[in-house]
């Protein structure tokens, strides 16, 4: 396996171009962290191509840590038909407030007005709403051998994104995500 790579900068518009020219679509793994603007964010493509009976897998992952004293909650997801059904039957989840972007995913929080903020931007929505077979939110990780617990943003989808141009959409709005969350 390949060791990770280091890409640094300011911005979105500084890193994104060194991302590009070091995402190679036949690859099978790509690993990278991207250090920017003092926040860590790992880019991890996936794809398996399986073998005999196995029939392979793949998946695009983004994840950053948050800071520690972070109680904030939430998850999204793309709301489908097994979604729909749920809701008839009485699943709840939260309304963001905004109409159209209620209609695409599902949000479970525990504070409906910080999620309503964190999706202030249309753009955002925009993103995440067109997006199928996804999860974003915060999960919380333990540092082994210790009590303590670390919050992530975390991004997931079990395709293989290497379309240079919606993954660049995507770690923008992740990236707006995050800084919100810092703020």
């Amino acid at each position: 396996m390949e060791d990770q790579r280091i890409i640094s900068g300011k911005n979105e518009q500084e890193v994104w171009p060194l991302i590009e020219a070091n995402l190679k679509t036949d690859e099978f793994t790509y690993d990278v962290l991207i250090e920017q603007n003092g926040k860590r964010i790992q880019l991890y493509i996936d794809i398996d191509p399986g073998g005999g009976f196995e029939g392979g897998s793949e998946y695009t992952q983004l994840k950053s840590p948050l800071p520690v004293n972070n109680d904030f909650r939430f998850a999204i997801h793309h709301q489908g038909f097994i979604d729909s059904v749920g809701k008839f039957f009485g699943m709840q989840d939260v309304d963001t407030g905004y109409p159209e972007f209620d209609k695409s995913v599902l949000v479970e929080t525990n504070d409906k007005e910080k999620v309503h903020q964190l999706f202030a931007d249309a753009d955002v929505r925009e993103i995440f709403s067109t997006l199928e077979d996804f999860n974003l939110g915060i999960h919380t990780h333990h540092v082994e051998d210790s009590e303590v617990s670390h919050p992530w943003l975390e991004f997931y989808t079990d395709v293989a994104i290497d379309d240079t141009e919606q993954l660049r959409l995507i770690y923008h709005g992740f990236c707006k995500i995050l800084q919100r969350l810092h703020d």
